[in-house]
């Protein structure tokens, strides 16, 4: 399929008000008048209040958790998201692998924070951990680890031996093993809902008990041929076209058994992370596994956090970019829940979720809201950013075909390497 004809479906699907899997946080305003060029509200301030200026209603995390379980708590994703929860007076515990290193990144002085020392890789220490051995149980959780280390001061070597052992035991993974634990500890617990005591057996309210972060493009390595060429501009992307020691196909395998273990789960595939892209941005989520761009790591750990009061998105996968919005007239909604509202569950479709028809018109639409002047993800090599390309300059890991793919993914990862 041609790119006119891509373009031309998604006008079609947008006009015809045929179900989209391209959604902003957010809802278009009733006119097209841009706003007071004189009081632009501070990043803060956009990023807390409604377009209208009202709040959420939705009640604090605070009063719908007992206690949520971080899973790489100490990892660069993963203190964000402890950081997070602490602030909003939310329980944590914190499943860590060291903890000395813990006690240097998180604040072991919050009482609201206990660290345990937990084998991601041992089922049944993860099940303990989550029944409270020593403490209070855990009612939810979010898994922000990785089948390595993302800490920056592991050096390469220690990383590049974690990576290898990815590559000659991917069952053996934490993100195998300890993830599907995960869901099936907290499978049989109550029922999470917006109204605390409210009826259990209603699933249309059910929150989140497992929040999961994953990484956009880990089903693309599985695409026809024919897809892959179609969609060139997320299938060429260098973490698919490379796709070292099978790492896409790990998260893939790992999202499966998160999903049939029976829990109560959303899934997170966030865009490349890039801590230089501009934080408190409006996230634009879609579905396919087609959105290719960045996001800032912040902005990522604030999602996982509202998706545990996000009935919304129980059930469904979805991936998420940010849009730079530096004048404010984009600025992120009260709540991500109406845009969440417009996705398509996991189980619709035969299980397949949205079509392919609206894949497809997902994938024009997201293609034009890529960073740079070229727009041409495809042509970038592992480490080289959409400006580079612009300029035609080559990357930190040398010229497209020729990475050092081994360092590379060592030093930053997979959801680092998604798209710079």
């Amino acid at each position: 399929m041609t790119k006119p004809h891509l373009a031309l479906l998604a006008a079609a699907a947008l006009s015809s008000g045929t179900s989209s899997s391209f959604v902003g946080a957010f809802a278009p305003p009733a006119a097209l008048a841009p706003p007071s060029t004189t009081t632009i509200a501070s990043p803060a301030t956009l990023f807390a209040a409604a377009p209208d200026g009202g709040e959420d209603a939705r009640p604090p995390l605070s009063s719908l958790v007992s206690r949520v379980a971080v899973a790489g708590a100490t990892g660069r994703t993963g203190k964000l998201v402890v950081r997070e929860l602490l602030a909003r007076n939310v329980p944590v515990l914190a499943l860590v692998r060291d903890a000395a290193k813990a006690a240097d990144v998180l604040d072991p002085t919050d009482d609201k924070l206990t660290i345990r020392v937990t084998d991601l890789g041992s089922e049944a220490d993860v099940v303990a951990a989550l029944n409270g051995d020593g403490g209070s149980k855990c009612d939810a959780a979010i898994w922000a680890a990785t089948g390595f280390s993302d800490a920056p001061d592991q050096s390469v070597l220690t990383k590049l031996k974690a990576v290898f052992g990815l590559a000659t035991n991917a069952s053996g993974t934490i993100d195998a093993v300890g993830l599907p634990a995960m869901g099936e500890g907290l499978a049989k617990s109550p029922r999470r809902t917006l109204v605390k005591g409210g009826d259990k057996s209603d699933n249309s309210g059910a929150l989140p008990k497992v929040v999961m972060l994953s990484s956009a493009g880990v089903t693309r390595p599985e695409w026809s041929e024919e897809k892959k060429e179609a969609l060139e501009g997320c299938a060429g992307i260098p973490i698919v076209r490379l796709n070292p020691f099978g790492i896409l196909g790990v998260k893939k395998e790992s999202e499966d058994k998160l999903r049939s273990c029976g829990v109560d789960y959303c899934i997170f595939r966030p865009g490349g992370l890039n801590d230089k892209w501009p934080s408190h941005q409006r996230p634009i989520f879609s579905q396919g596994d087609v959105a290719v761009g960045r996001i800032n790591r912040d902005d990522v750990a604030q999602i996982l956090v509202d998706l545990l009061s996000t009935p919304e998105a129980t059930g469904k996968t979805f991936e998420g970019v940010s849009v730079a919005n530096s004048e404010g007239y984009y600025p992120p909604a009260a709540s991500i829940g109406p845009a969440l509202e417009r996705l398509t569950l996991d189980g619709e479709n035969g299980g397949k979720g949205p079509s392919e028809e609206v894949v497809r018109a997902t994938y024009a639409l997201m293609q034009q809201l890529l960073p740079g002047e070229k727009q041409e993800a495809a042509q970038l090599a592992m480490g080289q950013t959409y400006e580079q390309l612009d300029k035609g300059e080559t990357g930190r890991l040398g010229v497209r075909g020729k990475e050092d793919v081994p360092t590379a993914f060592a030093d930053v990862g997979v959801a680092e390497t998604a798209a710079s």
